[in-house]
């Protein structure tokens, strides 16, 4: 899901209607709110200011205006005077919620000036870098309007540009830029968002998003191979081939697993906005030496840096039932016979259970309040780890750690050698803890990121690693509270994008983007909320439990719930990784 967008835009008739208006000025400061528009009323921005608009009008459309950024905002530009020409709309983006209002904060001056506030509720801002930083709070922008050439005309406003999330949406793509775990020394996604148009810039625009580094989001959590140094010998060009040249210079020494790590960050980023094949070179050489006469790289040469984190394909989820542990069909919406071992057979009485990405090792919760692992199939060991109440495991990368949190409050790591033996380690849920108690929590397929359920709400943060092998939980966010909570249940859809489930029947399941920029409400139709667990994982069904049982959703519009399992509101869904 690199690009999740909520299709919504302005309609001509609405424009017109908005800003043709009487040529005389409003004598009363009547708040004016804006509606949300629907994709069938058309995608159409204003060209510009209609004659004699007042200022209100003229405020609104330039909001509306602003949701085109092609060539700096240009059609926005038409509604500012020319003293107002050097407007810095590229300092900032603040995105606003669909509605607004347009008010006098000064009413007009006679007939030169006035102010008009535009007030609403802010959900966040994109910064230059191309990540949105989610910021919900109640705004208020004063805009100074003046008279030039007989019309209205925005003679004074902050630096920055505003727009409504719809039009954000609609004129922006999203698209993971790579960095890397400093751990694993695997590639990490880090969500940012590029304009729609013009898309032969996109490659470039990418590729500056690199030499910036990791967001504010990541840090500590993702480091870049490309150096503080590095910068871009000539502009990045076309291939006949339809591929890019990237050609950088000011790389520094590095060693060939770094130049590996660093052609990955650069041909998966690039993968992001469609770019097939890089010719990627260090002042006019192939960046990687052992390959001089094949330059050109495309995403399968870097592979074998990301597989480790996905769960394979062929790995089935699970379902915890009635203390035990069956496997799922891999279509994901039927019950299949219970897992090899004393997981399946009742020997250990189940309350909840992970499995690693490759489906080898299983981490469960016993309904005596321990925690235990082991191979699938073999015996499970239990660990020093027990509690009253324990939050259903969560695996990292590679299958050597394993998480929980204890009584809501207190997080466990634990860590596991090739031989299966165990040891608990520290694990800092602090920036967690401090919002409420903890229900639910997730480590990201990747390894640099957790979400969580905290007091009904879902916050993500950044797994930061200390050289010393200590773990902390940092820049830790909420993620739209206001619409989206009395949640009971998170997991990670993809690497961007975490899906929650809530005893609401109104918003029973939603997909947020990991940034809190994009909500997706789910279809709640066959379900009994409350809803108590949710599985998902990329490609495939989302699973929740409800009061009837267990549910799959496979996606598309006209799809719907359909039952896994019925009569078992305790059933817990499990998908690898």
């Amino acid at each position: 899901m690199s690009s999740r967008r909520v299709t919504a835009a302005l309609a001509a008739l609405l424009v017109l209607g908005m800003l043709t208006g009487c040529a005389s000025v409003p004598s009363a400061s009547s708040v004016q709110v804006l509606g949300k528009v629907t994709e069938a009323e058309g995608g159409l921005l204003p060209s510009g200011p209609a004659d004699g608009v007042n200022p209100l009008d003229l405020v609104r459309g330039f909001v509306y205006a602003s949701g085109s950024s092609e060539n700096r905002h240009a059609v926005a530009r038409g509604f500012l005077t020319t003293n107002a020409a050097g407007w810095d709309d590229g300092a900032s983006l603040t995105v606003l919620s669909e509605q607004f209002d347009t008010v006098y904060a000064s009413a007009p001056a006679g007939s030169d000036t006035a102010i008009v506030r535009v007030r609403g509720t802010r959900i966040g801002r994109l910064i230059p870098s191309g990540a949105f930083e989610p910021d919900v709070l109640p705004v208020q922008i004063d805009l100074q309007v003046g008279q030039e050439n007989g019309q209205w005309r925005i003679s004074g406003l902050p630096s920055g540009a505003m727009v409504r999330l719809s039009d954000f949406q609609v004129s922006y793509d999203a698209a993971n830029a790579y960095f890397v775990d400093p751990v694993r020394r695997a590639p990490a996604a880090d969500l940012r968002y590029l304009p729609s148009s013009p898309v032969r810039s996109k490659p470039s625009r990418m590729v500056e998003m690199l030499l910036a580094g990791p967001s504010a989001a990541l840090a500590g959590a993702a480091v870049s191979l490309v150096p503080p140094t590095a910068r871009l010998r000539s502009n990045v060009t076309d291939t006949t081939d339809g591929g890019v040249i990237v050609d950088l210079t000011g790389l520094g020494d590095l060693e060939e697993a770094g130049r590996r790590l660093l052609a990955a960050q650069v041909v998966l980023s690039l993968a992001e906005v469609n770019v097939t094949r890089v010719r990627l070179l260090a002042d006019g050489a192939p960046l990687l030496t052992d390959r001089p006469d094949r330059p050109d790289l495309v995403t399968t040469d870097v592979a074998s840096l990301t597989g480790e984190a996905e769960p394979r394909v062929d790995v089935p989820g699970a379902i915890v039932l009635d203390g035990r542990l069956r496997s799922l069909a891999p279509s994901g919406s039927e019950l299949g016979s219970p897992v090899p071992g004393p997981a399946g057979s009742g020997g250990v009485d189940i309350v909840s259970a992970a499995l690693s990405a490759d489906g080898q090792r299983l981490a469960v919760v016993s309904r005596q309040g321990q925690l235990q692992v082991g191979r699938l199939g073999a015996a499970l060991d239990a660990t020093a780890i027990r509690a009253p109440s324990m939050t259903r495991p969560t695996w990292a990368p590679g299958g050597a750690e394993v998480w929980t949190v204890l009584n809501g409050t207190a997080g466990a790591r634990l860590l596991v050698d090739p031989e299966g033996r165990t040891r608990p380690a520290p694990l800092d849920l602090g920036e967690l803890t401090a919002l409420g108690a903890i229900a639910d929590l997730r480590l990201s397929r990747d390894g640099v990121r957790v979400a969580a359920v905290v007091a009904g709400q879902v916050a993500v943060g950044a797994v930061v690693r200390s050289p010393t092998g200590d773990v902390t939980v940092r820049n830790v966010r909420v993620l739209r509270a206001a619409e989206v909570n009395n949640l009971v249940a998170v997991d990670w859809k993809a690497a961007e994008t975490v899906a929650v489930a809530a005893r609401s029947s109104a918003r029973p399941v939603s997909l947020i983007s990991v940034d809190g920029l994009d909500v997706q409400q789910m279809p709640g139709s066959n379900l009994t909320p409350p809803l108590s667990s949710i599985a998902a994982g990329p490609s495939r069904p989302l699973l929740v439990t409800d009061q009837g049982g267990v549910w799959s959703f496979t996606g598309g519009e006209l799809d719907t719930w359909r039952q896994v399992i019925g009569g078992s509101p305790s059933a817990v869904p499990v998908y690898p990784g």
